[in-house]
């Protein structure tokens, strides 16, 4: 970062680790203990398809390992053309080793600029909550849906302080964006 970026308030963007989902197992035996939020076995990638050959030949590779699997990934596309690529496995470890092969997979292929986010269900009975990690902030940031178009942030602001020490949450709260209707939730 130069001191023209420093005197115009630009930072640098926090380059993405994706090792960092390996945390959430850790992160969701506190949450359970704590909050009684338990995982749902749903997860999911988030990302822009882009244009071209290349995007073309590497969804074809995951169509092929995704069928490989018996049909436990699926894929969907929402109202904002972003496509959702879930899994769904009651193991949590499993769960999360699957959805970093998606992402690693993605990024080797030269499209980590089109990865939006990996969400993790959770639901305590009453409340589904999503963990979302923001792969261009490189943090977390919980999401309780409480409706349509309506979110519970306090739930969201305890959930955070319960596991604020398990996970890199994301510290401005204007970043932590609603994702309704996302599979899953």
């Amino acid at each position: 970062m130069g001191l023209l970026d420093i005197l115009l308030g630009r930072s640098k963007a926090v380059p993405p680790n994706l090792d960092q989902l390996f945390s959430l197992p850790s992160a969701a035996i506190t949450l359970e203990t704590a909050a009684g939020y338990r995982a749902t076995g749903s997860g999911s990638v988030c990302f822009k398809a882009a244009e071209g050959g290349g995007f073309s030949a590497l969804r074809e590779e995951v169509d092929q390992l995704l069928a490989l699997d018996n049909g436990k990934f699926t894929s969907t596309t929402d109202s904002y053309g972003f496509t959702w690529l879930v899994r769904d496995n009651t193991d949590l470890e499993e769960l999360v080793t699957d959805l970093h092969a998606v992402n690693t997979s993605l990024v080797d292929h030269g499209f980590g600029s089109a990865l939006l986010c990996t969400l993790v269900a959770f639901s305590n009975g009453s409340k589904s909550l999503g963990l979302i990690y923001l792969y261009k902030r490189g943090s977390w940031y919980p999401f309780v849906p409480a409706g349509p178009e309506r979110r519970d942030n306090a739930t969201e602001l305890q959930i955070k302080s319960i596991i604020g020490s398990d996970l890199r949450f994301e510290p401005d709260l204007s970043r932590w964006f609603p994702v309704y209707g996302a599979p899953g939730l």
